[in-house]
């Protein structure tokens, strides 16, 4: 399967993704089968407000994008259904204009719950993508407010939108998009206030400290209903993904994004393994026999970590 998905078949992708979001027991081999041809794609998160355009202004990037003929996933997270848990769909169906390109592959992802905009198995999914030869992998959150900050964490570049007429002066200093932002874009550009947004943006942003103080987050104009704005958009990315090579900082930030995956999958085995525990007789043990004053907790809680038989 990871060798037809590495040839384009878009089938493969999609079952390969689908482990991903079951937790199969095969994806152990399938992770493995991946780590040899990852690392190459350009992954750019794009976040914003409800309202802002996210949908739409990822597909006038898709649209640029396979005009350079690059070829892009798309990971689009919406809200989970409340009777069969899975996305409802609605980011794939305003991106229907390249449902028909074999060099486009755009799965929506159920949150499922999980905060931050994204779903649990979004790092995982990127990894496919990655591995199945996309030259740019876009990652676009549920859309929920002010946890949407953590697209941050696994993006190379993060992009985000804000629209005139919503209150994004204080959205922006609520939502902490000051400081996680390498790319602004000020869409419906057309509305009365954009030029008001940009500027507030600008006056913001210089008052800020961030972490990476080497790069000046551009802020753009776009309108993407009508593509108004996005090649701009293209070149900006191009040239944040030069710096981020050129000074060592994707390898900063895809080192974070690992250690964070790898933290993820060891949290989620302890929770196993502390779930078993719960069910058994040895926590009951310990417990009585610090009850009964035969062992403090803290050594109580070194003997239940350090259970020989796992």
């Amino acid at each position: 399967m990871v060798e037809r998905a590495r040839r384009g078949d878009p089938r493969s992708v999609a079952r390969l993704i689908s482990l991903v979001e079951d937790a199969s027991p095969a994806l152990r081999e399938v992770m493995a089968g991946l780590a040899p041809h990852t690392g190459h794609a350009l992954v750019v998160g794009i976040t914003g407000a409800p309202g802002v355009g996210k949908s739409t202004s990822t597909n006038a990037l898709v649209a640029r994008l396979r005009e350079a003929g690059r070829r892009v996933g798309v990971l689009a997270v919406d809200p989970s259904s409340p009777f069969s848990g899975g996305a409802l769909l609605g980011d794939r169906v305003r991106m229907g204009d390249h449902a028909t390109d074999s060099d486009v592959f755009i799965r929506s992802m159920a949150a499922r719950g999980h905060l931050g905009g994204l779903a649990w198995t979004t790092p995982q999914a990127i990894r496919v993508l990655d591995a199945a030869g996309f030259d740019v992998v876009l990652v676009e959150t549920v859309g929920v407010g002010q946890s949407e900050v953590e697209v941050a964490a696994l993006a190379d570049t993060t992009l985000v939108l804000l629209a005139p007429g919503m209150g994004d002066g204080i959205q922006a200093a609520k939502a902490g998009i000051l400081e996680i932002g390498d790319l602004y874009v000020v869409n419906k550009a057309d509305r009365d206030g954009a030029g008001q947004v940009r500027r507030d943006l600008r006056n913001a942003l210089a008052l800020t400290d961030r972490p990476d103080a080497a790069w000046r987050p551009p802020i753009l104009l776009t309108t993407a209903h009508d593509g108004g704005g996005i090649p701009e958009v293209v070149d900006a990315l191009e040239e944040h993904q030069t710096w981020l090579r050129d000074s060592g900082e994707l390898l900063r930030r895809r080192t974070r994004r690992a250690r964070g995956e790898v933290e993820a999958i060891a949290l989620t085995r302890l929770r196993e393994r502390w779930s078993g525990l719960r069910e058994g007789s040895e926590l009951d043990d310990l417990a009585g026999r610090v009850a009964r004053g035969e062992t403090d907790p803290y050594a109580a809680a070194d003997a239940l970590l350090d259970d020989p038989s796992d």
